[in-house]
This record gives C-alpha cells, structure tokens and sequence, in this order.
C-alpha cells in the first residue's frame, strides 16, 4: 500500500506529541523526591521528658540536692563515646524508577525516496512475475515439443511398418508372378516342342502329297497351320491387359529372317486396342521368336500380314 503525504505528516504528528509527553513524565519524575530518611544511632533509643525542679516535691528536691555533686573548680575532661558501628543500610521500598530517555525524532523520509524505493519494489515485483511467467512459458513449449516429437516419432514409426508391409506385399507378389512366368514359360516350351513336332511330322506327309492345281503349288492348308502356329506362338507369350477385349482382332506386320527370327513388328491400324494393348502385343511377337519356321519353309514369308484375335486361355 503506496503512503500518501496526509499519511507522514499525521505520523509526524504523532511523533512529535510522544516526545512531548515523555519530557513532561520526566520532568515531573525530577520535582518529585523522596524525603530522605536520617541514619539511625546503634543501640535502644533514649526517651526523655523535661521536668522542672522547682516543681518537684521538697521531699525529690532535698534527695536531688542530697545527690547532687559538689561543683569542682575545674571541670573534668569529657571523655568521647566510643565509636559505633555504621547502621546497614535500609532499602528504600520508594525507589525512583529511572525515567526512560526520550526517543528521538523520527526523520520524515523524502517523497522522491520514497516514490524511487516504491518504483523499485514494484519493477522488483514485475521482474519477479516475468521471470516466473517466463519460466512458466519455457515449460509449456518444452512439453508441446516432446509431445509434438513422441507423436513425429510415433507417425515415423507406423509409415516405416507400413512401408515394410507393403515392400513384403510387392515382393511376395513379383515373387509369385516371376514363379508363375517360369511354370508358364515350361508349359509353353512343353506344347511348343509338341506343337514342333506334330508340325514337323504334318510337314513331311505333306511334302510327299502333290500341290493343288492353280494355287502355284502352294498348300493352302499349310499356310493356314503357319499362320494359326504363329498365332498360338504370340497367345502364348502375350499378356493381355484388361483393357483388351477378348475376340476383337488386330492387325500385325511381321518382318522376320529364315528361322523364324524377327526383325520388326508393327501394329496396323485400324486396330481396337489401346496403347497398352498394342504395345503389349508388339512385345508378345518379339518374346515369341524364333517364331514357328521349321515344316513352313514352303509358305514362309519375309514380310507377313497376320491377323491376331485374342483368345480366353
């Protein structure tokens, strides 16, 4: 609570009236004594009662005269009384109570000093709270950011399990799909040499009949084996995506070597397939070579026009 100046000069005031009233205590404290008691003598004390002799009866005055010692010439010399002891002394029970000294004034303190100490222990009080809020503060965003980084950590954790689940899923499945190319590439190979052989032994009984008249001596039935050999040599080596529609045709220009190795494939238009589809049936010819070749010399042909429709197998 800040002092007001009414405060100080009224504690002046106050002050002031106290100093008054201890000089005037003290003052009266002095005037007023004690009447002194007088040392008493050692011994009982001596009562005594003054009589007249002239009043006395003429019987005690001849007894005194009687009595009385004859006047010497000289007087005798008084001997002292012998020294008594001094009385112990007899406390006062109405001893002066020493009056306390008077204090001393108070000094008015300054208003600046004051007002200064004031604004100092107020920006004393303020920098303690900062402090405090500060620290206060300093905690709070110290425990946001563990928190924040527990839950960053956490986050990383469970995008690194699922990562790893997915990395397993695409391995197990390029493992199964590469297992599932190689039984299919031995069951190709298997119908294939089947196909070779049962080709081969067609070709030479065929090559022991006689060609057709006006067909230039070539065998029509022969051609068309080639061409459904070479069909089946690319629906065997051909994946077909979804987007292919089973049993619409397209056609392929195939430029191949004797033996059966291609040179070039190339997709005619008009051809229903999409890009996808197109491209995949180009690869399907590259990855059936050497193409069917042995048995179909007679029909073979450098550069071939084949009409491809995809079959459900």
């Amino acid at each position: 609570m800040r002092e007001t100046r009414a405060d100080t000069a009224l504690s002046t005031m106050f002050a002031v009236g106290l100093h008054l009233l201890l000089l005037l205590l003290l003052f009266v404290g002095l005037k007023w004594s004690h009447p002194v008691t007088p040392d008493a003598a050692a011994g009982a004390a001596v009562e005594a009662d003054l009589v007249d002799p002239n009043a006395l009866p003429a019987s005690m005055q001849r007894a005194l005269a009687a009595t009385a010692p004859a006047t010497p010439s000289q007087p005798q010399p008084v001997e002292p009384p012998p020294p008594q002891p001094l009385p112990s002394p007899v406390p006062d029970a109405a001893q002066t109570v020493p009056q306390p000294l008077a204090q001393e004034a108070l000094p008015v303190p300054d208003q600046r000093d004051q007002e200064r100490v004031d604004r100092e222990a107020l920006s004393a009080e303020l920098r303690a709270r900062e402090q405090d809020e500060k620290q206060r503060q300093q905690q709070i965003d110290l425990t946001r950011r563990q928190q924040q980084q527990q839950a960053e950590q956490q986050q990383q954790l469970a995008r690194q399990s699922l990562e790893e689940q997915i990395r397993k899923i695409r391995e197990a499945r390029r493992q199964a799909s590469h297992e599932a190319d190689l039984a299919e590439q031995k069951l190709k190979q298997i119908a294939d040499v089947r196909q070779r052989a049962a080709q081969s032994s067609q070709a030479t009984a065929d090559s022991n009949a006689s060609p057709p008249p006006g067909n230039n001596g070539v065998d029509a039935g022969l051609l068309a084996r080639y061409r459904a050999a070479l069909g089946d040599a690319i629906q065997r080596n051909w994946i077909r995506p979804d987007s292919v529609p089973l049993g619409r045709p397209c056609k392929l220009q195939i430029r191949q070597l004797p033996g059966g190795e291609v040179i070039d494939v190339q997709v005619l238009e008009p051809c229903p397939y999409d890009d996808l589809g197109k491209r995949s049936l180009e690869a399907a010819v590259l990855k059936a070579q050497p193409l069917p070749y042995a048995g179909f010399e007679s029909v073979f042909s450098r550069t071939l026009d084949l009409k491809f429709q995809p079959e459900e197998h």
